[in-house]
């Protein structure tokens, strides 16, 4: 394995010198020895973590041992069934956090994938093939179409070589390579035309190359280095949240038991009747649903994100989304279609517009937004008729998807003619190929040479419209041929310049009628001169139909989209302008410029930068860390090899489906089924709502849980009997803190979710505003069943008025279920039926609380005495109290803060109006 060095700006001589090697490859003697310095060509994996280490990490949350303590005091107390339904919740959610991370440490094993199984080169002056992991530093490979290069190396000779690099570069292009050495200084990894490396393809041509890095001291090598230097990820917002809450419900619950362990032996009470009692409500207040209904409202997010194409690998990803404040994504197949289309002609001095996305055959061509005329219909079929005849491309379908075979700017230009008219099959027919020289990147052209049905031949030539001109004599125009001037070249060249300035890849074509036969014209130089100048053609891969409209949603939503490409900086900063992600005018930095810089310098400028261009996996993760740095919460996207580090290294990574590799898919969080960025913003959609159905069920429980402390301590401190039995707490805790909080947390996503701010990523899901909405609801729950409870003491038995107290403590639970929908949003602002399953649960749980007022099996069980119908109407109205206080308090609040009618204003003026109002988005 050989240090990192500029092997592409060397000249051969001192690559061979370094490398102590020849052009006619090394002794196998030599190559046993250096295998044995330098170990197998492999990319290692690092430090394994065993499952248990893995299952055991599952236990580090305190609300998780929280419940496990109140699982075991449930048992010591006989509530077997408390005890057993506990511990299985926790054992349940630490075998799905186990099933993750275990499923995600094979993101660097999945980089062996990409090695070459064997391996061609020259061992003592002979082509033999051999194991990839026994290619050394020094080896000089044997390259040709199809194959999967196994190390890095410095191209000797080449002959059409083009490789897909897409895996390290992201640019979906082939790159054309040769031999020749590059001017010093940096240069870009997708600019090293005379290398190629680890885990890439031959797509044409052959070439030989010396092998200059080995296993972890290739770009690949660095990928793997990079992805293990990254390490676990951090936990997700929502782990860090509920961590902090546990914190604080550990002290409040032991605070609770001090406070009524104190002040009952101040009454006189006996000291273990009231370490019961007091550890009863300490076990009570736990809610011991909550991991639970937390692990269910993200599974059904992760479906209903399935739904919308992206599909969840680890769960507590979801609710990480909604807290996303920065998207880094990758150009192509995400933001565009990841398909080269051709958008503009020019022939006879007059520009035509094409439509049409991709390679499906949709789309026409346009002059001034019109049809063209006949006139300008002929100029454009003698267009088409290059654009055909100098091409090996061709248009396949796959159920409804349409592919091209081939080069995909060949694709791109097959398109191209037959939506100006061309017939490729009548072409073929009519006009045989007969000779081909295939594109070359010196060259910069290809040419093909068909007979004519009157026995004479016709040169087709495609390439650079610079190259091309040089070779032309004549041109073509709407009233014939006629020689080429030297104004005529300032002008195809002007308009070559105005389709590039819109990040257009622009071709030239031209033709030539043989003068003799093809055996005497069969060399490129014969064939390619005195050309006649017909056209030009603008390609580029457009973005997608819907980027723009949710590019406008996340910057609506307060969330920063970057785009890093391996494109170039004139294309990439032209994409984003276009989708609005870029201002007029804004240039990309590319990786170049990014080592320039510090990171101290790139944090203080990363928020100004829209779109970085010709970026490596170093750069990607840099670029990452430093959002990070700054406070954002970071989603990365990519499909290639090179993207793995900084999905990894993000807070959410998010891979795409149908274009990524399965190294990518394996370090990320979330797969896009159709690598489309719009399902990005729906999936950030779906976060939001999880995480404010989260944030508003574990309010909904814990305001219950207060009202039933608050009313046992107020009873305590009166030394009035004790108003609920360890049944009815049960039974609460049954039918108010489970079915109807899980309801809840599957409540339908706000419209308006998207038009807010995200949440601030050190915002806790117990803030200020939490605490008051909780003990506000709790007092007001608690303040009308101790009325109730004391009315009824006056006039009855306390077994009477346990079941007074006891029912309307239920009522007021689950009539607040309905206004728990939203902190700010009255009830009557939020439709009624897009959650009938919590209408379902409140009006069969309502009827369970009444039949067991007038069933003498069910009342006994539940230890309640019965109760007329008109009572429990009585009830239910009281119950309604806290609901309509709240609802009346956040009408308030709302007009207040939206400037509403002095009254409103007057009427309260709380601290924490303004913490109410940025935890919905509204505006102060």
């Amino acid at each position: 394995m050989t240090m990192p060095q500029a092997w592409h700006s060397q000249s051969l001589e001192e690559v061979y010198a370094q490398l102590h090697a020849t052009a006619a490859g090394l002794t196998t003697q030599a190559a046993a020895e250096r295998l044995t310095t330098q170990g197998p060509n492999e990319i290692q994996e690092g430090r394994s973590i065993s499952p248990v280490q893995i299952f055991f990490r599952q236990f580090k949350s305190l609300i998780i041992w929280i419940l496990i303590a109140a699982g075991i005091i449930s048992g010591f107390l006989g509530e077997l069934i408390d005890c057993l339904a506990i511990l299985a919740i926790v054992v349940l959610n630490a075998a799905i956090g186990f099933y993750q991370e275990y499923k995600a440490e094979k993101s660097i094993a999945a980089l062996k994938q990409l090695t070459a199984p064997k391996a061609t080169v020259l061992r003592d002056g002979q082509r033999v093939s051999i194991p990839a992991t026994e290619v050394v530093s020094g080896d000089v490979l044997a390259l040709e179409a199809g194959d999967l290069v196994p190390a890095d190396a410095r191209i000797l000779e080449a002959a059409s070589l083009r490789c897909v690099e897409s895996a390290l570069t992201g640019e979906a292009k082939a790159a054309a390579k040769r031999a020749t050495m590059l001017d010093p200084g940096p240069i870009a990894l997708g600019d090293r035309t005379n290398m190629v490396f680890m885990g890439t393809t031959v797509a044409t041509g052959t070439a030989m190359a010396v092998v200059v890095g080995t296993a972890m001291g290739t770009e690949l090598g660095a990928i793997a280095g990079l992805m293990e230097a990254v390490g676990q990820e951090g936990k997700t917002p929502l782990q860090k949240k509920l961590d902090a809450f546990g914190k604080v419900l550990v002290w409040a619950t032991l605070g609770i038991v001090v406070l009524l362990f104190v002040l009952g032996l101040w009454r006189g009470a006996k000291p273990f009747e009231l370490l019961m009692t007091a550890v009863s409500l300490a076990v009570a207040a736990v809610p011991e649903g909550l991991p639970a209904i937390v692990t269910v409202a993200l599974a059904l997010g992760v479906m209903r994100m399935a739904r919308r194409r992206s599909l969840v690998r680890k769960l507590p990803a979801v609710e990480t989304l909604g807290s996303t404040t920065v998207i880094c994504t990758d150009k192509t197949g995400t933001l565009t279609v990841g398909k080269m289309t051709a958008r503009a002609l020019y022939v006879a001095g007059q520009r035509f517009e094409v439509t049409g996305e991709g390679y499906g055959p949709t789309g026409e061509i346009l002059v001034d937004g019109k049809a063209p005329e006949p006139s300008q219909r002929e100029s454009l079929l003698e267009l088409a008729s290059i654009l055909l005849g100098c091409n090996q491309a061709r248009l396949t379908k796959t159920g409804e998807a349409w592919q091209v075979m081939g080069d995909p700017t060949e694709g791109a230009l097959l398109l191209a003619g037959l939506k100006a008219g061309g017939n490729l099959d009548r072409l073929e027919q009519t006009f045989p190929k007969q000779l081909e020289f295939p594109f070359d990147s010196d060259r910069k052209r290809s040419s093909v040479v068909r007979r004519q049905p009157n026995g004479s031949s016709r040169a087709y030539v495609n390439g650079a419209p610079g190259v091309i001109l040089a070779l032309c004599t004549g041109l073509y125009t709407a009233t014939g041929i006629r020689p080429l001037t030297e104004e005529d070249r300032h002008t195809l060249l002007a308009a070559t310049q105005a389709m590039a300035a819109q990040a257009l890849r622009v071709l030239g074509s031209a033709y030539r009628d043989l003068p003799g036969p093809v055996s005497e014209m069969n060399t490129q130089e014969a064939v390619e001169q005195d050309l006649v100048f017909v056209g030009l053609t603008g390609m580029y891969d457009p973005p997608r139909a819907e980027t723009k409209g949710a590019v406008a949603t996340c910057q609506a939503a307060g969330i920063r989209v970057v785009m890093i490409t391996g494109d170039h900086p004139e294309t990439a900063a032209a994409i984003g302008r276009e989708i609005g992600l870029a201002e007029a005018g804004e240039l990309a930095v590319t990786g170049i410029e990014l080592d320039e810089l510090s990171d101290t310098q790139l944090q203080e400028r990363i928020s100004k930068i829209s779109v970085f261009a010709r970026v490596t996996a170093a750069h990607k993760l840099r670029i990452v860390r430093a959002w990070k740095a700054t406070g954002a919460v970071v989603a990365m996207t990519g499909d290639g090899v090179n993207d793995a580090p900084a999905i990894k290294g993000a807070d959410i990574g998010i891979a795409m489906g149908e274009s990524g590799t399965e190294v990518t898919k394996q370090a990320a969080d979330i797969i896009l089924t159709d690598d489309n960025f719009a399902s990005i913003v729906a999936a950030v959609e779906e976060g939001r709502g999880i995480r404010d159905n989260i944030r508003k069920t574990l309010q909904y429980l814990l305001a219950g849980n207060t009202g039933e402390l608050l009313l046992m301590t107020l009873c305590v401190v009166s030394g009035l009997p004790t108003p609920l039995l360890p049944i009815h707490l049960l039974w609460i805790n049954l039918v108010t803190d489970g079915l109807p909080a899980l309801c809840l947390a599957t409540d339908p996503i706000d419209p308006d979710l998207m038009k807010r701010v995200p949440a601030a990523p050190s915002a806790s899901l117990t803030d200020a505003t939490f605490f008051w909405t909780m003990g506000l609801t709790g007092l007001l729950t608690a303040g009308v069943a101790f009325g109730v409870y004391l009315q009824a003491l006056q006039h009855g038995t306390p077994e009477t008025a346990r079941t007074y107290a006891f029912t309307v403590l239920v009522f007021a639970e689950l009539l607040r279920a309905f206004g728990a929908r939203s902190e700010t949003k009255s009830i009557w602002r939020i439709p009624f039926f897009t959650n009938l399953n919590l209408a379902l649960v409140v009006g069969i749980s309502i009827v369970l609380q009444v039949w067991s007022q007038h069933s003498v099996a069910f009342g006994r069980f539940l230890k309640t005495s019965f109760m007329s119908f008109t009572d429990c109407l009585w009830l239910f109205a009281v119950a309604s109290i806290p609901l309509v206080v709240l609802e009346l308090v956040k009408l308030m609040l709302r007009a207040r803060s939206h400037g509403g009618p002095g009254w409103a204003q007057a009427t309260i003026r709380l601290p924490v109006t303004n913490f109410i109002t940025r935890s919905e988005g509204a505006t102060p």
